[in-house]
């Protein structure tokens, strides 16, 4: 199972990193590993993992930042190993959206159910991520139906549920979608309110 997940691994520290990199792909991961900030983003550019697991104090630039840069780039998800466990890093770091963190030292069978529990969550905000921009398209074109229901009762002196059905009946017949016959009327009187201001005169 964990043949399909790819990791990237950031730390300054080349002897833990190795350590963990190893240890992961005895695990079945696919793993890439980065010493730096700027490595790391090098990485990204020609492949997405499915989880980062972040050093935090990295020199200049650090596993924070780096963070930001994932966030960016389409909300990739990341952990974070720190040697650092105080009140006020895991605030930050959970601010900023960790879905795991661990405090070094770390041994391997700590940080693979550490890693297993990461994926799971990541996949979890995921799914819900996508749910909430379905609901939220669904809502749009639910209140583009009813504005339109409301331009053809104003139009045509029609009651709610006339109106409504008529869409209905006219989308069936011209075998469109009641969605976009409905962003066409819309459409047609705000043009139509446009050219009655005088919206299509040039100052």
């Amino acid at each position: 199972m964990n043949g399909a997940h790819r990791l990237l691994v950031v730390d300054d520290d080349r002897l833990v990193l190795a350590t963990i990199c190893r240890g992961l792909q005895a695990a079945g991961y696919r793993v890439e590993s980065a010493q730096s900030v700027d490595e790391a983003i090098a990485l990204l550019d020609a492949a997405r993992p499915d989880l980062a697991l972040l050093d935090i104090r990295m020199g200049e630039r650090g596993g924070f930042e780096l963070a930001r840069e994932l966030l960016a780039r389409d909300g990739i998800p990341f952990m974070f190993l720190s040697a650092y466990g105080d009140e006020a890093t895991v605030e930050e770091a959970t601010e900023l959206g960790a879905v795991g963190f661990l405090v070094k030292p770390i041994d391997i069978p700590q940080i693979i159910p550490a890693v297993e529990a990461a994926l799971k969550r990541a996949a979890d905000l995921s799914r819900l991520r996508s749910t909430g921009r379905q609901l939220e398209q669904a809502l749009d074109q639910q209140r583009g139906i009813s504005v339109a229901i409301g331009i053809l009762m104003e139009r045509h002196r029609w009651s709610r549920s006339e109106a409504e059905l008529r869409l209905r009946d006219t989308a069936r017949s011209q075998r469109r979608k009641m969605t976009d016959l409905a962003e066409g009327i819309v459409f047609a009187a705000d043009a139509l309110a446009a050219s009655a201001l005088g919206g299509d005169r040039s100052d």
